[in-house]
This record gives structure tokens, C-alpha cells and sequence, in this order.
């Protein structure tokens, strides 16, 4: 009988403060495509990291055909054939996609690159995941939906025998999953094995052979393909009932974001005006590299303003200033929060109140520190074993928690959210929709960006949808719809 292609037996894991794993078995099947499943801080990512080689384990195995491994670094996993698409971006800026693809294991003839050859070669990787970039495009300048696209390919051009993807298709447009599905798919066919973590549900039960839940560490069970439904997969990550999410209409009241004529650098034709009220919840949906990050990141003066002004409660709030910007009541939740919403070297306390430092002398205010982190973790629900815990500890989630928290210390009149639950699991999603609703209750104006139409259809009051650039069309409650905004999006629609 055919061992199975990937086997993890016993595998336990601990951090400082946190038992990441216990126990935890795992079988991967010839050509499976194994979904895993968990809410935010169960393991997940901990796991694959193990199996990529990146971490190792205290106790249990890993099996690859029936042979035990025990992978020195992540190296030594791909030479064994296993291959991880992080959560988080993972490559060098100041390569070129020809370069990225082949770090580590660059084409030569003696000391010299074969370039002829990479590029040739990263051409048909890219055109398997629809990655329409030249390979000398240096990475510093893709989007980021792209540069998962990119993460992606260098993984399939590793020939690996066992794929790894976290969370990959959270800067992607639905074309894009379509075209990785499909890829997928063929990796199958081929008898490749795909673990695919995601917490967008309706995916899983799309692409998934089998599920596998983790729940605080732990298996919490799995589901033949058969019995792959929305309500089952919830019930294993959460072990309770979710209590579904009200549905808020938000009566605006005045105006207090306006933007005239804003240009920026990525569109400098594109004119973009609209107006925000207190108590509203705005969306601005577009397919990928449409502009709408670009908007958001000019807004607060974190890209330079070609053109075009921007008020809050009839303040000007002046270019490339950001902090000029949250004094006026302005703020922006990043959608890389690891590069632009964290300093990973320090801590949930320190994080948290970075914006707005109070100190007493020409020391911080530790009372005052705590008490703020004490009331965002409770509020926001961080998983964290305390607020001194080194916030690159924390999963993808709950950092995501702890840059929404730092800003709303600063109480800010205008939030502005860029993909904001990106790598957010579903019990967490709902606690945040929640959230963002209460504040847009208590006179807060609140602006976001995402990629996901289920969440702009049922979280916004109405939505900008942005085509290269402009705003194409304005949707409100009684026409908003996918194919409305989708039709907006391509330049097809007229609103």
C-alpha cells in the first residue's frame, strides 16, 4: 500500500507565553488538494512553517513517502520538494521577477548569469499564473496582488512535490483566483500536493478535496469532500454558534471628508473627487492596480498629490505630511501591515501606543501605555497572552487588530482601511464588521478598500468603484450589487 505523500504525527510547537501546537496529525494524499482551516492564532501558520523547514518542531514527525525528514532550514525542505507561498510577502525589492524566481538557484555558465535564459523561463512560469509583467520589471514597483502572483510562480518553478499556499489569494481579483484554481488543479492532476490555508470559506469548499481543522492548537476534525459546507467548516474552526452580523443603515450626517480634483503619481489623468459623512461607511472596490490603495495612501499624504485638495472638517490637510494628517483627525489602516503598520521588533504595548505618545518628562507614560493597551486588547479582542508580547509573535490577524487599535487611540474623525481583513479569519471578520459599525455609530466617518465583494456589499452604505484610476460610478444601497460593481469596474457600466 502507497504511503501517503506528506504525514505529520504528534507535532507540538511552544513560544515564549504560548503553546502553538499540541499534538497536531496531518496526512496529505498524492495529487490531494488538503484545505486547513482555523481561526486566527490556532495554528495554522505555524504548522506549514514546520513543514517549510522555517521552524522545527519539539516533538513529533514529519514524514515524506513514509520516510522521516528532519529539515535543517527551509532549504533543505525544497530540495525534498516542499515549497511555502507565506502569508506575507517574502521577496527582495531590488530584484528584478527574473531574479526573484531564481534566487538561490540562479542559471550560470561559470561566474556569469545566463539572463537570456532566466528571462525565458521566467516568461512561461509568469504566463502560468497570468502575471502579464516583464521578467526585468524590478519588484520594488508590483502591486501587491502582483507580488503574491510572483510568490506563487517562483513556487511552481521549484517543480515542488508538496505546495504550501497561505492565504494566496488575499491580494488577488477574482480572475486571478480563477486562473490560480486552475492552476492548482493541474498541479493535481500532476499528483502534486497542495495544502491550501484560507479563511475565505466559500474558496475552500471550491478548491478542497478534504478539510482539516485546527482549533487552539489542536486537530479539531475534518470533512470528506462531500460534507464541505460553509456552516460545518465554521462549527470546526469555532467549536460555537457565530452569531450572524446585523446589517447597519447608517444615517449620514455632515460632511466631513471632501476631496477636490485629487491626482496621483499612478494616475496623474485621473481626477478623483468625492465626500464623506459622519456616521457613513464607504467602500471603494475596483479589480487590482484600478488605484484605490493609491487613493487612500495619497488621502493621508503617505504618496505624494500631484494635485487636488483634501479637508476634514474644513481643514486642509496638507500632502505628504501623515502626521499632519492623524492631528487633523486622518488616519490609514495599511494594507501591508508588517511593512507599514507595524515595528515588528517591539511589542503589543508599544505598538499600540506609538502614534500618540504621551510622557512625563522625557520618559513615556508607562500608566498611561498600559491602561491604552489593557482597553485595545480587551475591545478589539487581541489574542495575545499579554501586552508586553512581541507583536511579530502574533498571527496575521490579530497584528491586523493591533494597527486598527493604535489608530483609533488617536480617535480619529476619518478611518480609512485598506484590505482590512486581509488574513482575518471569519469569527474575527464579523467581530470588526461589527466594530467598524458601532464606530460609524458614534459619528465616525469610515473609508475602505477591499478586494472582497461579499464584504463591500455588506458592509458599505455605498461605493465608489475606481476604473484606472477614476471613480467610474457611485452605487447606493438599492443598486448596489456584483454585477453592478463589476460592470463599473471593467469600464463597462455607467452609473
Amino acid at each position: 500500500m502507497q504511503a501517503p505523500l506528506l504525514a505529520v504525527h504528534g507535532v507540538g510547537k511552544r513560544f515564549p507565553g504560548v503553546i502553538a501546537l499540541q499534538d497536531v496529525h496531518l496526512v496529505l494524499g498524492h495529487g490531494e488538494v488538503l484545505a486547513l482551516i482555523g481561526e486566527n492564532g490556532a495554528g495554522k501558520s505555524t504548522l506549514m512553517k514546520i513543514l517549510a523547514g522555517v521552524l522545527r518542531p519539539d516533538h513529533g514527525e514529519v514524514r515524506l513517502d513514509g520516510v522521516r525528514c528532519d529539515f535543517a532550514g527551509p532549504a533543505d525542505a525544497i530540495a525534498h520538494g516542499i515549497a511555502l507561498i507565506h502569508q506575507e510577502l517574502n521577496l527582495c525589492d531590488n530584484l528584478t521577477v527574473a531574479g526573484a524566481l531564481f534566487l538561490g538557484s540562479e542559471l550560470r555558465v561559470g561566474p556569469f548569469l545566463r539572463e537570456r535564459a532566466m528571462h525565458a523561463a521566467a516568461v512561461e512560469v509568469l504566463g502560468r499564473v497570468g502575471l502579464a509583467v516583464a521578467p526585468a520589471t524590478l519588484v520594488g514597483s508590483l502591486a501587491p496582488g502582483q507580488k503574491q502572483l510572483l510568490e506563487i510562480a517562483r513556487a511552481l518553478r521549484l517543480r515542488a512535490r508538496v505546495l504550501i499556499m497561505d492565504e494566496p489569494t488575499s491580494s488577488l481579483t477574482q480572475q486571478e483566483t480563477d486562473r490560480l484554481f486552475a492552476v492548482v488543479g493541474e498541479l493535481s492532476r500532476q499528483g502534486v500536493g497542495v495544502i491550501h490555508i484560507s479563511h475565505r470559506l466559500g474558496e475552500v469548499a471550491q478548491v478542497a478535496h478534504r478539510v482539516i481543522a485546527l482549533r487552539d492548537g489542536k486537530n479539531a476534525g475534518e470533512l470528506p469532500r462531500e460534507a464541505i459546507d460553509h456552516d460545518r467548516m465554521v462549527a470546526l474552526m469555532v467549536g460555537r454558534q457565530l452569531r450572524a452580523a446585523t446589517r447597519h443603515t447608517h444615517a449620514p450626517g455632515e460632511v466631513v471628508l471632501r476631496v477636490r480634483a485629487l491626482r496621483t503619481a499612478a494616475f496623474p489623468d485621473a481626477p478623483v473627487s468625492f465626500a464623506v459623512a459622519r456616521r457613513e461607511i464607504v467602500g471603494i472596490a475596483g479589480l487590482l492596480g484600478a488605484g484605490r490603495s493609491e487613493i487612500l495612501r495619497a488621502l493621508v499624504g503617505a504618496d505624494p498629490r500631484l494635485a487636488g485638495t483634501v479637508e476634514v472638517a474644513g481643514n486642509v490637510v496638507p500632502g505628504g505630511d501623515p502626521a499632519a494628517s492623524a492631528r487633523l483627525g486622518l488616519v490609514l489602516v495599511p494594507e501591508d501591515r508588517k511593512l507599514q503598520g507595524l515595528v515588528l521588533g517591539m511589542n503589543v504595548r508599544e505598538n499600540l501606543s506609538l502614534p500618540m505618545l504621551r510622557t512625563r518628562g522625557v520618559f513615556v507614560d508607562g500608566a498611561w501605555e498600559r491602561e491604552l493597551a489593557i482597553r485595545s486588547i480587551r475591545d478589539l479582542g487581541i489574542v495575545t497572552p499579554g501586552s508586553e508580547q512581541a507583536v511579530a509573535m502574533l498571527s496575521g490577524g490579530n497584528q491586523q487588530k493591533v494597527v486598527l487599535g493604535k489608530w483609533l487611540a488617536c480617535a480619529p474623525q476619518v478611518l480609512l482601511l485598506d484590505e482590512p481583513t486581509r488574513g482575518v479569519d471569519v469569527g474575527a471578520r464579523g467581530q470588526l464588521y461589527e466594530r467598524l459599525a458601532a464606530l460609524a455609530e458614534q459619528g465616525l466617518a469610515v473609508v475602505f478598500v477591499s478586494s472582497d465583494l461579499e464584504e463591500v456589499l455588506s458592509l458599505a452604505d455605498r461605493v465608489l468603484v475606481v476604473h484606472e484610476g477614476r471613480i467610474a460610478g457611485e452605487l447606493g444601497r438599492d443598486t448596489l450589487g456584483e454585477q453592478a460593481v463589476m460592470a463599473l469596474a471593467t469600464g463597462k457600466g455607467v452609473a
